[in-house]
């Protein structure tokens, strides 16, 4: 079996951010089909890292590599829009639209006919909706009366509605209780397997992390090194 490609390489990346310390990240490597987890951001550090991933931001010193080029040899705006639609992003800053429905909220990457549903659309909204763990009948639910646990499988449909190679979510268990986070850790791994798509997962929960990803690596912050995080727990324990 030939090696998957690296979809995402940072090396020696300093970033600052006016904390008391810069972003520091030595190495990182997500290769296709593989899930990814990193313990040790906080969410603000989990929004820059994700900026720096997508090219939103560049970093200061050294390197960010996506999808085989340097995120600061992109040209201008339309080539930055390309490596964009190649990421699904997972995150609270993604906004939903409270009176739509999840059937609509979900439609809204396909089309903005949305009073009015193409059926194709409506075809592709079902299936998505499926595969994130919505029944038929909750797709008339108004957004702003669903729990924390619903909204953010709403988010993850939007995240995954146009097929990207890479996901990136940013502490999506945050607002969820520890039983619910493990069953949508699942949920997640699962579904990016079957999608065949690499997924980067930041989170504070190690349960959550081990339930999500292959991997879980844990930041040293003082020298930006990721190390296994059966080695960080010797460390500590």
């Amino acid at each position: 079996m030939s090696p998957r490609e690296a979809l995402v390489q940072l090396r020696k990346v300093t970033k600052d951010y006016r904390s008391l310390r810069p972003l520091r990240v030595d190495a990182l490597d997500l290769h296709e089909g593989r899930a990814l987890a990193l313990l040790g951001f906080d969410q603000v550090m989990a929004e820059v890292l994700v900026d720096l991933i997508t090219g939103a931001i560049v970093p200061d010193e050294g390197d960010v590599i996506v999808f085989g080029q340097p995120t600061s040899s992109i040209a201008d705006r339309t080539a930055w829009l390309q490596t964009l639609d190649q990421f699904g992003l997972l995150t609270e800053r993604a906004v939903l639209v409270e009176r739509l429905t999840v059937e609509q909220n979900l439609a809204i990457p396909f089309s903005l006919a949305l009073d009015d549903l193409p059926s194709d659309v409506r075809s592709r909204v079902a299936r998505l909706a499926e595969e994130i763990g919505f029944a038929s009948s909750d797709l008339t639910q108004q957004t702003a009366g669903l729990p924390p646990a619903g909204r953010l499988r709403v988010r993850l449909g939007r995240a995954l509605a146009m097929g990207p190679k890479v996901l990136l979510a940013e502490h999506p268990n945050a607002t969820l209780a520890s039983d619910e986070a493990a069953v949508f850790g699942a949920d997640l791994r699962r579904i990016v397997k079957g999608r065949g798509i690499a997924v980067l997962v930041l989170t504070a929960d190690q349960r959550f992390a081990r339930a999500a990803a292959d991997e879980v690596l844990v930041l040293e912050p003082a020298t930006g090194t990721l190390k296994p995080s059966s080695v960080w727990r010797r460390w500590f324990s």
